[in-house]
């Protein structure tokens, strides 16, 4: 049985309030209606959101597998075109300052789910805690969610110059949220590039723009998702778009070295 690698794409952004559980949901959404099978990892684990963004209610939470008490596939919930959540507990100060052992457990308790599934996407809490840049690091792609505002460009720039003076991180992927033009979107990234090339050795890469659109803030209302509830809506036409961008991404084939999901596949991959 060949045990494929898993693309693993952290949805991150600095600030909060970008968009980042919306990018997660209707990209994963999007990436499933393409035929992938996909898990959505709440990572903002004190603060629980994306149950809420999709209206599903589950029993049992990330915390019950730190604690022992269950398998993680025991906890996955199932939502909207089929793909597979799990959920972060609400309230719980502690689980939003995991220790280096707890990330690490939590990080390998995926490698039992490997087998049936082709994508994790990360959907990681705002700032720039030691629990949020460890959970970035574990991925192989790092999908930055920015929105046109001062605030977002200086967070999302704090960011990337952490993760890559720190933690080697090389490669950015940027996406402009709630844009009112494309052109507003180029001139976003436009704006973090400027600032990038002059100071980080970087390669950014610019993956497109999520136009502003009602039609989202009418799902969230109904708890839905936008390409689920309005899939002709514009802002649904430029999830999937998103989507087979994505899905074209090269998978990763070798370990890099540091603590990473799924990375027992690709050690076993090159010693095959």
């Amino acid at each position: 049985m060949s045990r494929h690698p898993v693309q693993v794409i952290a949805v991150t952004g600095g600030k909060g309030g970008v968009g980042k559980s919306n990018v997660s949901v209707n990209l994963a959404i999007s990436l499933a209606e393409m035929g992938r099978r996909v898990v959505v990892l709440d990572a903002d684990l004190g603060l629980a959101n994306i149950d809420i963004l999709l209206g599903i209610s589950s029993t049992k939470t990330i915390e019950n597998v730190l604690q022992g008490e269950c398998e993680l596939r025991d906890v996955m919930v199932r939502g909207p075109g089929g793909i597979r959540i799990v959920p972060a507990s609400s309230g719980t100060q502690k689980l939003s300052q995991l220790n280096a052992m707890e990330h690490a457990g939590l990080i390998q308790a995926f490698s039992d789910i490997g087998d049936d599934i082709d994508v994790l996407i990360v959907d990681t809490a705002a700032g720039i805690s030691d629990t949020v840049m460890s959970f970035v690091r574990a991925a192989q792609e790092v999908l930055m969610v920015v929105t046109d505002e001062p605030t977002s460009i200086t967070d999302a720039y704090a960011q990337i110059k952490l993760l890559n003076r720190d933690y080697g991180v090389f490669r950015f992927r940027i996406i402009a949220n709630m844009v009112k033009s494309p052109q507003e979107g180029n001139a976003l990234f436009g704006k973090l590039t400027k600032v990038t090339d002059r100071f980080l050795d970087v390669a950014m890469q610019y993956v497109g723009a999520i136009p502003q659109d009602d039609a989202i803030k009418r799902a969230v209302q109904r708890q839905k998702a936008v390409v689920d509830a309005y899939p002709r809506a514009k802002a649904s036409t430029a999830f999937k778009a998103l989507a087979k961008k994505v899905d074209s991404w090269p998978l990763p084939a070798t370990p890099r070295g540091h603590l990473e999901f799924f990375v027992d596949r690709l050690v076993q991959e090159t010693e095959a």
